[in-house]
């Protein structure tokens, strides 16, 4: 999660999602300095969120656009909108409203189970070790039978 910790990188990647692909976008968008957002904006694309596409030379000018990582991002994204809209709002309503393109409709995005469609809630989920889980970080439950077999609820 180190690519997400500085808080101007959900910001870059909000006005990526927003359409903005220019650094002169991001920084009248932001309104954010010149070197801070060429930092986050390297770290993206490092961290291949973003690639960087030459859009015109002389001089040399790119943009910066999501990859499929970038865009794997954007179901957090909207949860995070989600929970401000619910408990950063102060009653007046939400300040972005999704509108999904293929319907027309307004959308409130939900996460559901890929098996039976059902929304996920975190008191309904267990956790087990995955295949890429090494040992000495599974999680296990406070009545542990093993390692092996272990599965986690939220608390």
């Amino acid at each position: 999660m180190a690519v997400f910790s500085d808080p101007w990188t959900f910001m870059v990647l909000r006005e990526a999602f927003f359409g903005v692909r220019r650094f002169d976008q991001f920084a009248r968008n932001l309104d954010i300095s010149r070197n801070v957002l060429t930092k986050r904006l390297n770290h993206l694309v490092e961290q291949k969120v973003f690639e960087r596409r030459q859009y015109q030379s002389r001089p040399d000018r790119y943009e910066y656009r999501l990859t499929a990582q970038g865009l794997d991002m954007y179901p957090a994204l909207t949860a995070l909108m989600q929970w401000g809209d619910r408990w950063l709002a102060d009653g007046a309503g939400p300040p972005l409203v999704l509108m999904h393109e293929r319907c027309g409709h307004e959308t409130h995005p939900v996460t559901v189970c890929d098996r039976c469609g059902e929304p996920v809630r975190a008191r309904e989920m267990r956790y087990r070790p995955g295949p890429g889980a090494p040992l000495a970080h599974t999680p296990a439950p406070a009545t542990a039978p093993s390692p092996a077999t272990a599965t986690r609820r939220p608390r």
